[in-house]
């Protein structure tokens, strides 16, 4: 989903910026999927799947979807270039941000999971 990113630094600190966004993504939905999983059965490949899945296309869908046109998309003139490029903050550094985005995801799922597991080993929490 594209959000307003006009506030971002630009350079490896967009991409750490970025990629912290991702992680609370990634912890909000793998939170959510544990509680609909713990109900449904699912193992936790499954919540974990689903929550990097749905993660990405929700932090970093607009970049990759960035990436991908800049790098294989037919741009017929130079002036839909510029106006494309115009569109997306910080394009010299599109591929650091959606590799922070994609590792974000992951770190943010895997603090939910310590962070769930931590509490359900101190016996304050359901079993799974």
């Amino acid at each position: 989903m594209p959000y307003d990113q006009s506030w971002m630094g630009y350079g490896f600190v967009g991409g750490l910026e970025a990629g912290a966004i991702s992680a609370v993504a990634g912890a909000l939905l793998f939170a959510l999927f544990h509680a609909i999983g713990r109900r449904g059965g699912w193992s936790e490949a499954r919540k974990i799947g689903w929550s990097y899945l749905l993660g990405v296309v929700l932090s970093a869908g607009a970049d990759i979807g960035n990436l991908f046109y800049f790098n294989y998309g037919r741009l017929q003139s130079l002036a839909l270039l510029r106006a494309k490029l115009a569109e997306v903050h910080d394009p010299d550094n599109l591929g650091t941000r959606v590799f922070c985005e994609l590792v974000g995801v992951g770190v943010g799922i895997w603090l939910a999971w310590l962070a769930i597991d931590w509490r359900r080993r101190r016996g304050r929490g359901p079993a799974r």
